[in-house]
């Protein structure tokens, strides 16, 4: 008899699931790694396009254009439609807005950082203006460099 292990998750109480949360967002970041992929999503922005389309614009096969394109459908950021031998692709954005939002969390440290430089920037343009020599009123007198 085969062992077969069990592993607990948790489920949150609103029926959530942080860990498969994680895990989705841990795919749709590593699919996006990749320039290629990240291009191939450009291409796809607001039109569905052939394999054949897609690959037309990279310096590699179609076959490695088709690799790309399995990763990102895995990640659930593309949706391949077959009709016989032709497939079509075209963007999906909601696992995008899921890592934005993902994202979002952050700004406001970064909010907080730029507020901090902004501040110090402020506080050396405050410093120099203070120590900049007043102006001189011209007098209308030339100094004679040769009587000093």
């Amino acid at each position: 008899m085969a062992s077969r292990s069990t592993a607990l998750r948790l489920i949150a109480a609103d029926g959530s699931d942080p860990e498969g949360d994680q895990a989705r967002l841990d795919v749709i970041f590593q699919a996006l790694s990749d320039a290629t992929r990240r291009a191939i999503l450009e291409r796809l922005d607001g039109q569905a396009l052939l394999v054949s389309e897609l690959a037309a614009h990279f310096d590699i096969s179609l076959q490695g254009v088709s690799r790309h394109i399995q990763v990102l459908v895995r990640a659930g950021l593309i949706q391949q439609e077959r009709t016989g031998r032709i497939s079509r692709c075209s963007l999906t954005a909601e696992p995008l807005m899921n890592a934005a939002v993902w994202l979002n969390r952050y700004t406001k440290y970064w909010e907080q950082q730029f507020n901090v430089l902004a501040s110090t920037l402020a506080d050396i343009d405050a410093r120099r203006d203070a120590a900049a020599p007043r102006a001189r009123k011209h007098t209308g007198k030339r100094r004679n460099p040769k009587s000093r």
